[in-house]
């Protein structure tokens, strides 16, 4: 068996085991943290390795014939007692963040997100497509060259297949000639909008970073260009960057609205609906300062994102101090709405449940 197929049987077993846990790894928030670059180191347990294992009688073989037993030449100093079970073995395999996605979308049923029709924009690239009789030296195409020079040796009668010499002349030279062609390149940007009032706690916020993550590499896979922008909000919204977005911790009221004005304003002066995919996430214990703010998060959802937005997504994540009101007033103004999605996210064994709420529209 070659090296490549050892190396791709190999594969298959990392691929099938990260299956079988692929839930605890959606929760576990200590592999996230050994991503490196678009590689994430993962641990793979119980791989067996392979060890010598003795018969039933013992018959033979080093140290087993007649003779003295030897006398220890030191004695050990080791502490505690010994153990009888056999150590777990771990592997720590590197997986792309897009063959985790590929695991995501094959375990989860998702289907592949159809971009927006306008959305789209063209990028420029340079083809070699063709010969031509001008051009720099460094573009000279020798076989083609000669090609020329062979078919004006023979057209003219010099050609000698007993003595084929062929020598191009200036005329006979061919160069590599291209043209631009565009192609098509979608684009797409997740906004993502968090609470960071103080019934946001630590466990609240790693469910938020954790399943922002999995969202992440889903459109990537997706869209050959991805952006993140991230927003904070109590009762005033700013954008930060993303160590900042996973470890505020504030205090104060909450007035939603703030966020999705902030995020309105990013789309309208940065993110043109006419040649973006936007995605805006918005995660939240539930808790509203009133109604009335209430009521105005609802008609921007209404008059803006609905309508210039793949979808809006809202995720609640379960917390002792919230009310939880904000989805039931989302669930009662926007009712089988696909393009308003609402999910509620009561513990971290619960975000593969969201991540198929918000990503199973294949919108």
């Amino acid at each position: 068996m070659s090296i490549v197929e050892d190396h791709k049987r190999f594969r298959d077993i990392i691929r099938g085991r990260i299956k079988k846990n692929f839930k605890k790894y959606i929760s576990n928030g200590e592999m996230i943290g050994k991503q490196e670059n678009d590689f994430i180191k993962i641990p793979i347990p119980s791989i067996d390795i392979p060890k010598f294992k003795y018969g039933p009688k013992q018959q033979g073989g080093v140290g087993q014939g007649e003779g003295e037993s030897g006398e220890a030449s030191g004695e050990g100093d080791g502490k505690g007692e010994a153990g009888n079970a056999e150590g777990e073995h771990v592997l720590e395999a590197e997986v792309s963040i897009e063959e985790l996605a590929e695991i995501m979308g094959d375990e989860l049923e998702l289907p592949k997100i159809e971009p927006k029709g306008l959305s789209r924009l063209n990028s420029e690239a340079l083809k070699y497509s063709g010969r031509a009789p001008v051009g720099p030296e460094g573009l000279r195409h020798f076989k083609s060259s000669y090609k020329e020079a062979l078919k004006r040796s023979i057209a003219s009668g010099t050609y000698d297949p007993d003595d084929p010499v062929i020598i191009p002349i200036k005329r006979d030279m061919r160069y590599k000639s291209f043209k631009k062609s565009s192609k098509p390149r979608t684009n797409a940007v997740v906004i993502y909008m968090m609470d960071v009032s103080g019934s946001m706690g630590e466990e609240q916020k790693q469910i938020v970073r954790l399943e922002s993550f999995w969202i992440n590499a889903w459109l990537k896979k997706n869209y050959k260009g991805l952006e993140t922008r991230f927003i904070i909000h109590d009762a005033a919204a700013k954008e930060v960057d993303e160590k900042t977005f996973f470890s505020t911790s504030e205090s104060g009221g909450t007035l939603i609205s703030s966020a999705y004005k902030l995020c309105k304003k990013l789309i309208d002066e940065e993110f043109s609906p006419q040649e973006w995919n936007i995605y805006p996430f918005h995660f939240s214990d539930g808790d509203n300062w009133s109604g009335e703010d209430t009521r105005i998060c609802i008609n921007l959802i209404q008059d803006f994102f609905k309508p210039f937005t793949n979808m809006f997504c809202y995720g609640q994540v379960e917390s002792k101090y919230g009310s939880g009101q904000f989805s039931k007033d989302l669930e009662k103004s926007f009712p089988n709405d696909e393009s308003v999605v609402v999910s509620r996210i009561e513990s971290r064994e619960k975000i593969v449940n969201s991540i198929k709420d918000f990503l199973g529209k294949g919108r």
